[in-house]
């Protein structure tokens, strides 16, 4: 057999040392696209379910679904996004590749809300969008979560690789890196559910995507002309097929023993003219399991789908080790929804004039950006550099203890919608009195404030301690634990009403019907912050027991970074045993 070079981890980058690439200057042109963006975007997120409900006619909960399914689905494919822009292209290239299907799906919008013919009629049922209508629709909001989350999954990594890792220079940059990511995002998305939601209110909806595709066509061709100033990653080996490389490997060698010594599991092996352009990864304990992926079994030649590499089988077993704190996460989102449901709904009974202008239900969720907008910069400029004097912390606090903190204030967000919305349904129904809006700004402020630490956190958590080979798919970990916490919302809301249905001696479940006031969105509030509280617990148990990448040695080779094809880094034996871990490294074993 061929000799192989499986497993190793073959990319390469520009030269991180050409003083035109890198740094903050090319991440600008990630931000100005994640500003112009999220204008259409989060408006479509914020004002689909009226969109469904006045011209598509579905039902309410016709309407709900739909919306339901399109955001957990557009979060969901930032995975695409991912492992395209970590396997096949490089990130730049997967993101306008996106934006183009992105383009695409605003348009087939513009289409549908502009001719009257190409819309269904109103008949009082779940849905009245049959055939080739109901075709144009679900092609054009899928088309959509399909580009809006390739976008997603591949954007925040290319910024990220404008920082060297390896240099501290440069490395301690990328927190504040996904710090000023949020905030430029969150500012788009502050001018799309007032501006953009405005503009459809009152002068029609194809009006309102057409500003969105301008906004998002723009931002990708300042993205594209930033291409001088970026660091590029070449993609390397599919991620998803080298994770499960080794737990086939490792399920075909189940019967195999392990020897004692780590340092008898395989490696590659590289001469001085051979050399990896990215990391070899010490062998760690844990998951002693996927180690027998890394035995050859006697009398067997290395090759594919037979052995896989030490840092290989390291790197899935990275991937494991950050799934327990993914899962515990995304309680915090499931939160999230009931502040883009209930929350608008609550908003809608409530006094929402400033002077003489009313500000639009859909607008609503601006209040918690505006806090995000005004709490990131603080945050970066006055807090980072105070936590790093008291903790020496490079960060200011660790990643797992920012997320943490950003778990507890969403249970405490919850704990306050639960008072605000007794106060506001006792004031309507005993004293006919509407109060204002800016009372839910205690529950939006507080959970603005939970988001900031707890979404920063995660997505430089994934992206710091992923591997280099996977970089955009652990990153996009971040959107999904958002796509699960929104599935999740509805599977509680299911849950709540079938089961408070039957016991309650109203027989009426807390959040059934149409009119808030006789519903109990305080005690679904309460129990989600009782729950959080449970979770936060749940995660106190994980965040301790994870064993930071920084705490198994990395070897790097130390060679100079270039440009162009992938190496081919077979050593002239093939592959062989190699001692990664020295008698020194065998002590971090």
């Amino acid at each position: 057999m061929e000799p192989t070079n499986e497993g190793v981890e073959n990319q390469s980058y520009q030269n991180l040392h050409n003083p035109r690439q890198g740094g903050y200057k090319p991440a600008l042109f990630v931000f100005v696209l994640t500003l112009l963006d999220n204008i259409g975007f989060v408006a479509i997120l914020v004002s689909l379910f009226l969109y469904c409900l006045t011209v598509i006619h579905f039902d309410l909960s016709g309407s709900a679904n739909t919306t339901t399914n399109f955001l957990g689905t557009a979060y969901l494919l930032t995975l695409v996004g991912g492992v395209i822009s970590d396997s096949y292209m490089n990130r730049l290239n997967t993101c306008l590749l996106f934006g183009a299907i992105e383009l695409l799906g605003y348009l087939l919008l513009i289409i549908q809300s502009h001719y009257a013919k190409l819309q269904p009629e109103a008949c009082g049922e779940y849905s009245c969008v049959k055939g080739t209508k109901a075709l144009l629709f679900y092609a054009s909001i899928y088309l959509l979560a399909l580009g809006g989350g390739g976008v997603r999954g591949s954007v925040p990594s290319l910024g990220a690789d404008q920082f060297d890792e390896q240099d501290p220079k440069e490395s301690k940059h990328i927190p504040s890196y996904f710090n000023w990511y949020l905030f430029f995002g969150t500012g788009g998305a502050c001018v799309g559910v007032t501006v953009v939601v405005w503009v459809s209110t009152n002068k029609g909806w194809d009006k309102s995507f057409i500003i969105s595709i301008i906004c998002t066509f723009v931002g990708l061709v300042f993205l594209a002309v930033g291409k001088p100033f970026y660091r590029v990653r070449v993609p390397g080996d599919s991620a998803f097929l080298k994770v499960l490389q080794v737990l086939v490997v490792a399920a075909k060698n189940r019967k195999l023993q392990l020897p004692q010594n780590s340092g008898e599991l395989y490696e590659l092996r590289s001469s001085p003219e051979q050399a990896s352009l990215g990391e070899r990864i010490r062998h760690s304990k844990q998951f002693r399991l996927l180690d027998k992926a890394a035995v050859l079994a006697e009398g067997t030649k290395p090759g594919k789908w037979k052995v896989c590499t030490v840092t290989q089988v390291e790197e899935v077993k990275i991937l494991t080790r950050m799934i327990p704190i993914l899962l515990s996460t995304t309680l915090i989102n499931t939160c999230l929804a009931q502040l883009q449901t209930f929350s608008v709904q609550q908003g809608t009974l409530m006094y929402r004039k400033v002077g003489s202008f009313e500000i639009p239900a859909a607008s609503i969720p601006v209040i918690p950006l505006l806090f995000m907008c005004i709490l990131v910069p603080i945050y970066e400029v006055f807090f980072v550099p105070l936590f790093k004097k008291l903790t020496g912390n490079p960060n200011g606090i660790s990643h797992l203890q920012r997320i943490g903190v950003g778990l507890v204030l969403s249970a405490i967000s919850m704990g306050i919608s639960g008072l605000v919305e007794v106060k506001r349904r006792n004031e309507i129904v005993n004293h006919n009195n509407r109060i204002s809006v800016f009372w839910l700004s205690y529950q939006y402020g507080v959970f603005g404030l939970a988001d900031m630490f707890t979404f920063v956190g995660l997505m430089d958590f994934f992206y710091s301690e992923a591997p280099k080979s996977m970089k955009s798919l652990s990153t996009s970990f971040a959107w999904l634990s958002l796509s699960i916490g929104y599935y999740l919302s509805t599977v509680f809301v299911e849950i709540i009403n079938s089961v408070t249905g039957k016991y309650t001696s109203s027989k009426r479940g807390w959040l059934e019907g149409l009119d808030l006031n006789k519903n109990h969105v305080d005690l679904f509030y309460w129990f989600l912050a009782i729950l959080s509280v449970l979770n936060f617990g749940n995660y106190l148990f994980w965040a301790s027991w994870y064993k930071y990448k920084r705490d198994v040695p990395v070897e790097v080779i130390d060679q100079p970074m270039l440009t162009g094809s992938p190496i081919n880094l077979t050593s002239p034996s093939g592959w062989s045993p190699l001692i990664v871990a020295t008698k020194q490294g065998e002590g971090t074993d």
